[in-house]
């Protein structure tokens, strides 16, 4: 019997006791499978005990430094705790030490968002949607991070596949009200998704807050 893989059924199944007994057997009949530590941190992970968790997860790089699996591990878990730095650096490891798939890069995209440094966070958004063209959260943040990079007609061809996709998106719909107001200084066309994002989203403020700027605009014009 696989002791990891009856671990991973568990877990999967959110069966966490049964999980944790399979995983310590593993580690006890193996204690140099870093592959059984990184299954036992996620374990804590789900059941938030995210300091024991990282000891796991660090237990598995020194038994094995290209255990790509616990970098990323440690990255999602930094992430969560709001640790962007110490998650992009962790993210980076584990690229390095053979991760390559959309969700981490839409991950390290998201740590930049965080950090508040849109453009850098542009290429890796960029790439997570060249990964998965369909993944609309992705494709949205990509438009985002490109309007606060300043990149505004990319960044309204990305708005628009989003609604084109997602009829519904009411953030995309205020992001391109946002650039037809301030960039293309259309106020008919901005007015349209403020409205639009209303209509979808009756609360949502800052499209309320788009349609009175309009309504100013036009006052001080008359």
């Amino acid at each position: 019997m696989d002791k990891n893989k009856e671990g991973i059924k568990y877990l999967q199944e959110g069966k966490f006791q049964e999980a944790i007994k399979y995983f310590s057997e593993a580690i006890e009949e193996n204690p140099n499978d870093a592959t059984a530590y990184i299954n036992f941190g996620n374990v804590l992970v789900a059941v938030n005990e995210s300091e024991r968790a990282e000891k796991f997860f660090k237990r598995a790089i020194e038994i094995d430094e290209v255990a790509s699996a616990a970098y990323y591990c440690l990255g999602n878990m930094y992430y969560e705790k709001e640790k962007y730095e110490e998650a992009v650096k962790e993210f980076e490891k584990a690229q390095k030490t053979g991760v390559d798939n959309q969700d981490l890069y839409f991950m390290m995209g998201m740590c930049f968002v965080q950090l508040g440094n849109p453009k850098l966070a542009i290429p890796y958004l960029q790439r997570s949607v060249e990964l998965n063209e369909h993944d609309i959260e992705a494709r949205f943040q990509y438009g985002l991070a490109l309007a606060q990079s300043e990149v505004y007609e990319e960044a309204v061809k990305q708005f628009q596949i989003v609604i084109n996709n997602d009829s519904n998106h009411a953030d995309a719909y205020y992001n391109l009200g946002v650039a037809y107001l301030g960039y293309y200084e259309n106020t008919v066309k901005a007015e349209e998704m403020f409205n639009r994002a209303l209509e979808i989203q009756p609360d949502h403020v800052l499209s309320g807050y788009g349609i009175k700027m309009i309504e100013k605009m036009r006052e001080t014009s008359n």
